[in-house]
């Protein structure tokens, strides 16, 4: 499993504000019908009943919401960087400006773990995240996520 795979380049963007979680959610899931057809109201609703169980915000400004929804045939992501940095319940009470969400069919198991221990090694790289936090043009963006897999890859 790669990064490439689960990533569309129409499914990373950069937004200036955001005001709330619940506002998040629903541009996550208003990119994901855009990049890949999804429900969005749906989505949006998946996302929140997920974030109802713990918050996804884990720690040094990285977010993880994922979700179980029926749609998507294999996991998919949407990735975001917020200009300014949002409250998010994070672990480390710390506002998150990076986003990666991740969406899976309803009856996906193993792939759904593994794309999510993907994601979150990428993200827990310094190096990763500095890169991200330096670059603004979603096509830059793209390219740091997936060439940053590099060694880092899930069986």
């Amino acid at each position: 499993m790669q990064l490439t795979n689960l990533l569309q380049p129409n499914a990373v963007k950069v937004l200036a504000t955001v005001t709330s979680k619940k506002r998040l959610f629903q541009d996550l899931g208003d990119i994901a019908h855009s990049a890949y057809g999804l429900d969005a109201t749906q989505t949006v609703d998946a996302l929140q009943e997920r974030e109802s169980l713990g918050p996804t915000g884990v720690g040094h400004g990285v977010a993880l919401p994922h979700a179980r929804l029926h749609g998507p045939s294999s996991v998919i992501g949407v990735f975001l960087r917020l200009e300014k940095a949002l409250e998010f319940d994070a672990v480390d009470r710390q506002p998150v400006d990076l986003i990666f969400a991740l969406f899976a069919p309803k009856d996906s198991g193993v792939e759904h773990l593994k794309a999510l221990a993907l994601v979150s090694r990428t993200m827990r790289s310094a190096e990763v995240c500095a890169k991200l936090r330096a670059n603004t043009a979603p096509a830059a963006l793209h390219a740091v996520l997936t060439e940053a897999q590099g060694g880092i890859q899930a069986a």
